[in-house]
């Protein structure tokens, strides 16, 4: 007898969001596995980027995006009913297709253009428009909505930090999956499901043991020009989804 397919959600995202803490959040289900930016490697394989901890990344992961592909719409690793898949939409080059995301619930997470730009240039100086991904985003949430007919789910970052109960149990309901209190708190420590790169990363979140309070507001008065040029072309993609962005569930009494 044949397993039942899974749930696939692909989650896209920039950099620099909560992206990590949502993969903790959907992890600490009980019937969830998670994949943590299964193309990163064939990413910097592609385009030659000088990233932290390249070489160990380029080791740990295929470089073919078809072999990656292959593995996103087949079975769940240990047969999970839900298979979370943390992506990256930068990591999107080009030259890879996207048939293979039919086969994925497909959700967004976003952040303010000024707020990525603050945590990257923190982690990597150089940065440029294609490096937060906000203009593929937006084309792969376009490719989406013309797919179903509709606007996929958006989350935006700051939403969640400010009601995760509300904003993850409206996420679970536009994607189809029952909300798990177990989303809101998790062990702190590092995941064995956590790619590679984690060392250079992720030190925040391993620390985190639930999702913490949104901090200040990031303005562009606090970015340097060439940034803020960024931040700038970056911002109307933002809007964009942020029309769609869902409102959390109402607390039930």
């Amino acid at each position: 007898m044949t397993a039942p397919e899974p749930i696939r959600i692909a989650m896209w995202s920039g950099p620099r969001n909560i992206s990590t803490a949502m993969m903790r959040a959907f992890e600490n289900r009980g019937d969830t596995t998670v994949v943590d930016e299964p193309f990163y490697a064939a990413y910097l394989a592609t385009t030659g980027l000088d990233h932290p901890m390249r070489d160990a990344v380029l080791a740990s992961q295929p470089t073919d995006w078809r072999i990656v592909a292959q593995a996103m719409t087949g079975p769940a690793p240990a047969g999970a009913a839900v298979f979370y898949q943390k992506h990256m939409t930068h990591h999107m080059t080009p030259g890879v297709e996207l048939d293979w995301t039919t086969a994925c619930r497909n959700a967004f997470l976003i952040r303010a253009p000024e707020a990525v730009l603050a945590s990257y240039t923190a982690k990597r100086e150089d940065v440029t428009l294609a490096d937060i991904g906000f203009e593929r985003q937006r084309e792969l949430f376009e490719r989406e909505a013309d797919r179903l007919g509709a606007p996929p789910p958006v989350v935006e970052g700051r939403d969640v930090l400010a009601d995760p109960r509300g904003t993850l149990t409206a996420l679970c309901e536009a994607l189809g999956v029952s909300f798990d209190p177990a989303m809101l708190a998790w062990p702190a420590g590092p995941r064995d499901t956590d790619g590679v790169w984690a060392p250079a990363w992720y030190d925040a979140v391993e620390r985190s043991t639930g999702f913490g309070p949104p901090g200040p507001e990031v303005s562009s008065a606090g970015l340097n020009d060439d940034l803020r040029r960024i931040a700038d072309a970056a911002r109307p993609h933002y809007e964009r989804l942020a029309a769609f962005r869902l409102a959390a569930a109402p607390a039930l009494d």
